[in-house]
């Protein structure tokens, strides 16, 4: 069929803007939909040299945001460290949280830390309703992550005019598309209030991509094929100049540099002489109009409404 044979459109970068890192892939969960395949087990770190090169390499190059993923980033034991650093450069940093790490022996004070250094936090509730978050990230994770969200609203996370970013991820346990960002918002503000007292600033919607765990998920259920397909078949070109790939730059555990997340974990360098964090360090390097690497799993970020590290896109 000639959905199957097209081929995701070529792309270029637009200005560099957002650095995100991945410092390891040690996770205290272990959730069905991780296309990082994080887990516990999972020992892949960033070292300490390659930590220390990220702030000289913020500065260089003028970056606006770090954002901070993993696995669960805050196991890292450099975590704070970084934190600190590139906040005294007047630079915002975003931590993918995943809430249940703020419940863990032994980080009870790494909600106040994110507090007082004002990061933003991005956190994964791919449901209001426990049933649903418990079968997707595992047995007591919806409980542990309504305590988490209750301690961040108490430091001003979440709160209106207490200027601590609080954005929820939503992604679907089934594999369709998301659904409108703004309804479903509206639906997760009323209900997280009136269940819970719970307050967020906002909700992004986030498809899955059919890459790594959740691919061999969707290849047990016979799914992977029509999964595929309905990303092709609802892939909108005004998502183009959007996507996330065109300002981000991601770098994996060794340095490495990849066009997006989802590129890294598929080990699809970068085109261009620019392919290690080594190669930003001279001052304002450009990699505008570099051609991006892209693949099928690309339409997942395009497909209907448009999804990326920051929700919809249109």
């Amino acid at each position: 069929m000639e959905i199957i044979k097209k081929k995701f459109p070529k792309i270029k970068r637009d200005y560099l803007d957002t650095l995100q890192i991945n410092i390891g892939y040690k996770c205290n969960q272990a959730c069905s939909h991780c296309h990082v395949d994080s887990s516990p087990s999972r020992t892949e770190m960033m070292s300490d040299d390659i930590i220390k090169l990220i702030p000289k390499v913020i500065k260089a190059n003028e970056i606006k945001l770090l954002d901070i993923t993993g696995g669960a980033p805050e196991l890292h034991p450099k975590f704070k460290q970084l934190v600190i650093e590139v906040r005294s450069l007047n630079v915002e940093v975003m931590d993918r949280c995943n809430l249940t790490i703020l419940k863990e022996p032994g980080y009870e004070s790494l909600a106040g830390f994110l507090a007082s250094n004002k990061v933003q936090i991005t956190a994964s509730l791919p449901c209001y309703l426990e049933g649903n978050v418990d079968k997707q990230r595992g047995k007591g994770v919806f409980e542990k992550s309504i305590l988490a969200l209750k301690q961040l609203n108490n430091l001003g996370y979440g709160i209106k005019d207490k200027g601590l970013l609080l954005n929820l991820v939503y992604n679907p346990s089934t594999p369709q598309l998301p659904p409108s960002q703004k309804e479903l918002e509206d639906i997760y503000r009323r209900e997280l209030k009136e269940r819970y007292g719970i307050f967020f600033s906002n909700l992004y919607v986030l498809a899955n991509m059919p890459i790594n765990r959740y691919e061999n998920y969707l290849k047990t259920i016979g799914k992977l094929e029509e999964y595929n397909k309905l990303l092709k078949d609802n892939h909108n070109p005004g998502n183009i100049n959007s996507v996330m790939c065109r300002s981000t730059l991601s770098v994996d555990w060794k340095g490495f540099l990849y066009d997006c997340d989802f590129n890294q974990q598929l080990g699809m360098k970068r085109n261009g002489n620019v392919k290690h964090l080594n190669d930003l360090l001279i001052p304002l390097v450009s990699l505008k109009n570099n051609p991006i690497s892209t693949g099928n799993h690309c339409f997942g970020c395009t497909a209907g409404a448009g999804s990326s590290c920051g929700g919809e896109l249109t």
